[in-house]
C-alpha cells in the first residue's frame, strides 16, 4: 500500500523504501561490470518494468559536509582502483582530446574578446559588465595557461599507444553520495569508461566555492597516483572558465557573473602550486 509518495530531485520516493526512476538502458551493464569488479558500492534494483526502475531507498546519515567530500573521495579512489584498464589507443585518439580542447579554449578566449569589444563601447556598463571588465585579465590569463599547458600535455604524449581509463560516474558531487550501512554513489545513469581525470573535474566544477580542493586533490593522489600527463590534462580542463550567461534580470546576471569570477579566481589558487612546480622543473 502507498501512504506517501515524495517528488525529490525529479525522483519519486514511496513510503520511503522505494526510488523510482526512468529506466536506464546501460544501467544493468553499469551494475553487472561494477559487481564483476568487486564494486557494490550502489543501491539495489528490487523491481522494473518497462518504463520505471525502483531502487531500494537509502536514509542518508546526517554528517558535516567536509567529512562527506572526504568520504566521498576516497570512495572515488576505491571505484578508479577497482575498474582501472589500459586501452591501445593510436595518435588519434590523443589528437582528437587535443584539437577539441584547443578548440574549446579558443572559442572561450573569443567569446570574451567579443563581448569585451561590446563592454567597450557601453557608455555606461552594467553592473554584470562592469564586473566582467574589472575580471578580464584574470579569465584571459587563466586561458592562457589552459592553452600553453595542452600543448605541453600533446607533446608529451605523442609516443603513447595505451590510455589509462576506469568507469567514471560522469556526474559526480555531493548530491550523488549517501552514507548509510556503507558508502553509496548513486543515480549511475550517465556512467561510462573514461580517463579518471573527469570525476575529478566534475566533484570540482560542483563545489569549487564549498571547500579548498588542494588537501582533497592531494588524498584522492595518495590512493590512486595519476601520471603526469593525466595531472596537466586535469590542470588545463579546469582552467577553462565556463561563458557568461545573462539571465534576464540583472540581479541573476550578476550572481552569475560573480560565480564565474569565484570560480576563476578559486582555481588560479589551487593551480599555483602546480605553476611552481612547473617553473622550477625548467630550471
Amino acid at each position: 500500500m502507498i501512504n506517501k509518495i515524495t517528488i525529490k530531485n525529479g525522483v519519486k520516493i514511496i513510503n520511503n523504501d522505494y526510488v523510482i526512476k526512468n529506466k536506464s538502458d546501460n544501467i544493468h551493464k553499469i551494475y553487472n561490470y561494477l559487481l564483476s569488479r568487486s564494486f557494490n558500492y550502489f543501491p539495489e534494483i528490487v523491481y522494473e518494468d518497462e518504463n520505471e526502475i525502483y531502487y531500494k531507498y537509502i536514509l542518508d546519515t546526517p554528517e558535516p559536509k567536509e567529512q562527506k567530500i572526504i568520504d566521498l573521495i576516497i570512495l572515488l579512489s576505491l571505484l578508479h582502483n577497482k575498474t582501472t584498464f589500459y586501452k591501445e589507443v593510436d595518435l588519434d585518439y590523443y589528437k582528437y582530446i587535443y584539437e577539441s580542447t584547443s578548440e574549446l579554449i579558443n572559442d572561450t578566449y573569443n567569446y570574451y574578446n567579443n563581448l569585451m569589444d561590446n563592454i567597450d563601447t557601453e557608455i555606461y556598463m552594467s553592473p554584470a559588465n562592469y564586473l566582467i571588465a574589472r575580471n578580464i585579465t584574470a579569465i584571459y590569463t587563466s586561458l592562457a595557461y589552459a592553452k600553453e599547458n595542452i600543448k605541453k600535455w600533446y607533446e608529451g604524449i605523442e609516443d603513447k599507444r595505451k590510455v589509462r581509463l576506469v568507469t567514471t560516474h560522469n556526474n559526480l558531487s555531493l548530491d550523488h553520495y549517501l552514507k548509510s550501512d556503507k558508502s553509496y554513489i548513486i543515480s549511475w545513469d550517465n556512467a561510462k569508461e573514461n580517463i579518471p581525470i573527469y570525476d575529478l573535474i566534475s566533484l570540482y566544477k560542483h563545489h569549487y566555492l564549498d571547500f579548498e580542493f588542494k588537501d582533497i586533490f592531494k588524498l584522492y593522489l595518495s590512493k590512486y597516483p595519476l601520471s603526469k600527463d593525466e595531472i596537466l590534462l586535469f590542470l588545463t580542463l579546469i582552467a577553462i572558465p565556463d561563458k557568461i550567461k545573462y539571465k534576464g534580470s540583472e540581479y541573476k546576471t550578476v550572481l552569475y557573473v560573480r560565480k564565474i569570477i569565484d570560480y576563476v579566481y578559486k582555481t588560479d589558487d589551487l593551480l599555483k602550486e602546480y605553476r611552481i612546480k612547473q617553473e622550477t622543473n625548467k630550471t
